[in-house]
Parts: structure tokens; sequence; C-alpha cells
């Protein structure tokens, strides 16, 4: 039996104690490396819940194998949850995510998301929405959906809904009779973890956009832990409070690693007898791309979609095509 071999025989030994069951009864033993070099073992190990507790007994059985019965040097574990390989967040699924914020409400972040993610789709892209902004949820809104409970498959995972073909999951749609969401940070995490490991999501899925809260607070957080190659675009009108704190939330998602795609202006000015009114003042949009050392990558006006639609643009119309020119350049900064 090989070094390797021996590891795997060893550790799959050790119990996991949320399930009760040893790693090779769980399949939890993911990944196994030796670095003779340096004497040192690297794992990754599969839990059914991952919190400091767990980690730090499964690292106490673990180690004990290791370095006294198998006299290897050093340890690296990392963990991941069991049901990681059956998300949307297993790599191998190679799917893009492109999350959007911005400093405060009001500046039309969702509206930009839900016709970004429309423009996407039109261009033949596969696409995903997920509705993080789980104070203000508003894409079911947008999107004209029922509000109902959503259906599970038969391995008891939620299946998204589908409009405009683009898929999409939103906190609204577990609550009833309009009721405000009183969660605190704990229960908002275990939310969004639903959104991206017990979400039936499609196997084709190119591009998963994410509707952030605005501001900076405990969901931005949790996204950087579920989804740390995330990139990111911010939200800002030209106003000179908007912008002022669009540039609060661009440098929090630098804080947390995530690149920036550049900076969207909304509501950039009203076209009116051929003449651009700055109705909500100008700069804006360039003030947060400066200060944040990215692009200004669009600036999209005031308008009503002549389709009679409240939020969607046509894809024929000057705004409808201002977002499929956005698209495009994601689709090819992102490959």
């Amino acid at each position: 039996m090989d070094k390797i071999e021996t590891i795997k025989k060893h550790v799959g030994d050790v119990v996991d104690p949320t399930s009760k069951k040893t790693l090779a009864e769980s399949d939890g033993l993911k990944y196994v490396s030796i670095d003779d070099e340096k004497n040192t073992v690297n794992l990754v190990i599969g839990l059914e819940k991952v919190d400091d507790k767990i980690k730090q007994q499964v690292t106490r059985s673990v180690a004990k194998i290791i370095k006294l019965d198998l006299q290897y040097t050093g340890l690296k574990i990392d963990f991941q949850l069991l049901k990681l390989d059956e998300s949307i967040l297993n790599k191998e699924r190679k799917v893009k995510y492109i999350g959007i914020a911005s400093g405060k409400g009001g500046v039309g972040k969702s509206t930009v998301a839900a016709n970004l993610a429309l423009a996407l789709s039109r261009l033949g892209k596969k696409v995903g929405l997920i509705d993080a902004d789980i104070y203000g949820s508003s894409i079911p809104t947008i999107f004209d959906m029922e509000i109902v409970l959503p259906k599970a498959d038969e391995n008891e995972k939620i299946i998204p809904f589908v409009k405009s073909g683009i898929e999409i999951m939103s906190t609204e749609f577990f609550l009833k009779d309009d009721k405000p969401l009183m969660w605190r940070g704990p229960m908002l995490g275990k939310m969004l973890n639903h959104f991206f490991y017990d979400i039936a999501w499609s196997e084709e899925l190119e591009y998963m956009l994410v509707d952030l809260p605005p501001g900076t607070g405990d969901v931005a957080m949790d996204i950087q832990k579920l989804i740390p190659e995330s990139k990111m675009i911010i939200i800002t009108t030209p106003h000179k409070s908007a912008s002022h704190i669009a540039v609060k939330a661009g440098f929090a998602a630098k804080e947390l690693n995530h690149e920036l795609l550049g900076v969207i202006e909304n509501m950039s000015f009203l076209r009116h007898n051929d003449e651009n009114l700055n109705i909500f003042g100008e700069g804006g949009g360039k003030v947060v791309a400066d200060r944040l050392e990215t692009d200004l990558i669009g600036q999209i006006p005031i308008g009503q979609p002549k389709s009679g639609h409240h939020s969607l643009f046509d894809m024929h119309e000057e705004i409808g095509i201002n977002y499929l020119g956005l698209a495009n350049k994601l689709i090819k900064d992102l490959n």
C-alpha cells in the first residue's frame, strides 16, 4: 500500500461529529497530497457541518493519526461542506459570479441587476439571478412574478423559478402577507446558504448575478465567504450623496478582495427635446470610479420602458441597447 492509500485508510476511520459517519462512509476525504521535502500532509475534508468546534475536533483526531501514528511532521487541512460538490459553488461548474452592490438604497440597483440579467439572457447566455437584498427584495416585483412557495425536486432541492429565460430565487418567495423580515445575521447567513447550496440551479448556468443589499453589512461578508471569486459592480447615481456612499461600498468590496468590474451611474440624465437634463446632478459615477481606481462602464439615463413595462427595457429601445452593450462588455471582461 503506497503512502497516499495508507493515509486514506487511516484518516477514513475518523468520524464526522455531525453525521456520526466515518469520512470513508461519507466520502468526506476529498483530497490527499504529501510534500515529501517538508514531510507534510495536505488534506481537504468535507463535513456535514462546518463550524469552529467541529473543525477543532476533527483536526485533533486527524493530527493524532498523521503526526503520531504515521510520523509526518506537518499537517494542513482545508474544510468544506459535503454538499458543496452538488451545489452551484462546485468549482467544476465554472459559473461566473457578478455581485451588484450600492452604498445606499434608491439608486436603482435591483432594476440594473434585472436588466443586466435580461440582457445577458438575450445574448444567449444561461443566467441566474439571486435576490440577496434580503430586507428589501424586489426582483420578483420587477419581473411581475407571482409570490408562491417554490417546489422541491426528487432530491429535495428547491426548484428555482424561471422568468424571461432567467433562473430566479428570492427571499420574497418564502414570506407571506407582505410581512417585514426581522432576521439577524446568523439567520441571514442560513438563507444565503440555501440560495447557493440547496437550489437546483441548472447545470448549464454560465452567469449568476447577485443583487446585494445596500451598504456593507453581514450579507456582503457572507457573500465573500461563499463566493470569494465574485466580481463586483458598484451602482450609484450622479448625486453627490449617493456617490459618496457608493465609494464606501466599493472600498468595502475591495477590502473583501473582490475584483471591481466597474461603476454604473444610474439615472444619469433625462433626455428631453434633444437635451440632457441633469436632474440628479452630474459626475457622481466618475467620482466613484476614480476613487476606486476602476472604470465608469455605463451611464443609464432616466426613462420609462416603451413596451409599457414598469422596469424592464426592450432590447430595441435606447436604454435596452445600453444594457446589451454593458452585457457584451461583461462577457468580454469575464472571459
